[in-house]
């Protein structure tokens, strides 16, 4: 039950990555990098942080090594983001299916260069996908600074899609 819960957090979680994704593909280089307000960091920095820590958290979970961490100007374009999102959901598919409800409570040691935390499996998958619904709607003001529309990124969207409304 809980792996399924966490399957359609995950289908949930993609479909809203992908959906700002798709928009930030139509800012200009310029507007992909620019601070849209004094101060704010770029659309860039937000969506290179939701890639990078999605990435790093998941893979982790999975045992893979990581390596280094890319900072943002390695990660230039959307699809360089997207990459590394691809990345997180190689290593997410390969593990989430095979979890029994005791390994999702059993605190497990992921290791970087510089962090070492001890957490439960259903504590990180929680957290990556509040982790970039957080940052997800910093993108969408960030669009909006920018005169772009956002994408309705809201779970309820992403549900509706799922099941056959009526007229």
């Amino acid at each position: 039950m809980l792996n399924d819960d966490f399957h359609a957090l995950y289908a949930y979680n993609r479909w809203a990555d992908r959906k700002i994704l798709d928009v930030c593909r139509n800012l200009t280089p310029a507007q992909y990098i620019a601070e849209p307000v004094p101060g704010w960091t770029s659309v860039r920095a937000s969506i290179v942080h939701i890639a990078i820590v999605t990435n790093g958290w998941l893979r982790g979970l999975a045992g893979d090594e990581i390596g280094e961490v890319p900072t943002e100007d390695e990660l230039p374009t959307v699809d360089d983001a997207l990459r590394l999102l691809k990345e997180a959901d190689l290593a997410l598919d390969r593990i989430l299916s095979t979890f029994t409800p005791e390994q999702l409570a059993t605190p497990v040691t992921m290791r970087r260069r510089t962090r070492t935390a001890t957490l439960p499996p259903w504590a990180v998958l929680r957290h990556v996908a509040n982790h970039s619904t957080y940052h997800r709607g910093q993108v969408a003001s960030k669009l909006k600074r920018l005169g772009v529309e956002p994408p309705a990124t809201d779970l309820v969207f992403w549900a509706l899609e799922q099941y056959p409304q009526q007229g």
